[in-house]
């Protein structure tokens, strides 16, 4: 059973009994992202995430993680372009000291001086690893490019100039203006009674205050565009894409599809054309970012030099044959399936279950149920997929990065990869 409470200040309380669990699941979230800084606060959310974690008034930054150790807890945090959250799963009988520490860390956080200088080093060395990852990297520069002159560009890391600026003063005033009550999501999922749950959190919860910036999301503009980022790598790693439906766009489930169908699993058209019959990559996927006024659709891949330019075609050929209809009702039901599938086997966690909470809240202002989500996906028809097609791939509003030994000569036009 899924229940929410909202308290006086806007801030919300939902919870999804699962009574035959021995665990709980619980998160604060917080709808606020990279996507929500200015650019001199690029990063800072991901900052706070960090030093969230390094004592309270109450507990030290040792004596946190001594607490959560003690009582078996897994905790951990993450920041997004659109969210933040603080989370921890713990057996049921530990939910009580958990929420006492996850209260602690969100609300009475000293965000110490010395701490910050300490963990600035930690932040700049993971902007540093992100670099080292070309797989991940250039995702992150095939951001940039696509929504370039919008917030959604910024690296959610932040930049080594903007975390070098972060003092806590700063720190202090954006939790301020950021982290208003009606931003605020506290969800569980597990073996919890919700009221017993509202009466632990909510004295504390309650007075949060509900002053604050709200969000002011920009749609993206987007046009094609290609960038290229050399260095001296063994591949070249290509990010390739454009828009797609958001997150709570109706084609959205329409755009899941194609996702799968191009690149989703193994089974798709790009890994067995690309991977498979040619052995181009040894990695290649399509994948999917839904915003909340907005989408973000690509392939990545990394490849040799010498075999850019027939990769890219092999691409460009797929793609091409869904714009013009070629999808056979077999294969659109079979990744139906697959999403389905997966869809329902990430219901057996309750770290999924907790997550599907505070997201539909924030997306929809209530609860999607699975069956719900079922019934969309099975109604989706091959003209539903191919109009979806049709409208984003188009060579206009395609854009292209590439990472690695290359110069802007010999990278294509994007242009050139769509008929």
């Amino acid at each position: 059973m899924i229940r929410k409470t909202v308290l006086d200040n806007g801030l919300r309380i939902i919870t999804e009994a699962i009574p035959h669990l021995y665990s709980v699941s619980v998160g604060i979230w917080v709808d606020n992202g990279s996507r929500d800084e200015g650019a001199q606060e690029n990063g800072l959310s991901h900052f706070i995430e960090h030093m969230i974690f390094k004592g309270t008034r109450n507990r030290s930054a040792l004596q946190i993680a001594k607490e959560l150790d003690a009582i078996g807890g897994l905790s951990n945090a993450f920041t997004s372009k659109e969210q933040t959250c603080f989370h921890a799963k713990v057996l049921d009988t530990h939910l009580g000291q958990a929420l006492g520490i996850l209260l602690d860390i969100f609300l009475h956080s000293l965000f110490d001086p010395e701490e910050l200088e300490r963990e600035r080093q930690v932040v700049l060395q993971e902007i540093c690893m992100v670099e080292d990852t070309p797989d991940e990297y250039v995702h992150v520069l095939f951001s940039q490019l696509v929504h370039q002159g919008n917030a959604l560009a910024q690296p959610i890391l932040g930049t080594p100039e903007t975390v070098q600026s972060f003092t806590q003063g700063k720190i202090l005033e954006y939790l301020k203006e950021a982290y208003g009550s009606g931003k605020i999501i506290m969800a569980a999922a597990g073996n919890v009674d919700h009221q017993a749950f509202v009466d632990l959190v909510a004295p504390e919860l309650k007075e949060r205050s509900s002053d604050g910036q709200p969000n002011n999301r920009q749609e993206p503009s987007l046009a094609s565009k290609s960038w290229v980022v050399s260095k001296d790598l063994e591949q070249v790693h290509l990010a390739l894409g454009t828009w797609a439906p958001s997150v709570s766009d109706p084609r959205r489930y329409a755009g899941n599809l194609l996702n799968v169908i191009l690149g989703g699993n193994m089974s798709s058209r790009l890994f067995q054309e690309v991977r498979e019959k040619r052995g181009l990559a040894y990695s290649i996927y399509s994948f999917l970012a839904p915003y909340q006024n907005t989408g973000l659709w690509g392939i990545y891949t990394a490849i040799a030099k010498e075999t850019l330019t027939e990769t890219l075609e092999v691409i460009g050929q797929e793609l091409t044959k869904i714009k013009k209809g070629n999808l056979p009702t077999t294969e659109l039901e079979a990744a139906k399936e697959f999403i389905k599938g997966g869809l329902l086997l990430s219901a057996e966690s309750t770290d999924n279950r907790m997550s599907r909470l505070a997201k539909n809240e924030f997306d929809f202002g209530r609860h999607l149920s699975f069956e719900e989500i079922l019934e969309s996906v099975n109604r989706i028809t091959v003209s539903e997929v191919v109009d979806l097609a049709q409208e984003i791939l188009q060579p206009g509003l395609l854009s292209l990065t590439a990472l690695g030994p290359l110069t802007e000569t010999d990278l294509p036009s994007p242009f050139l990869i769509l008929e």
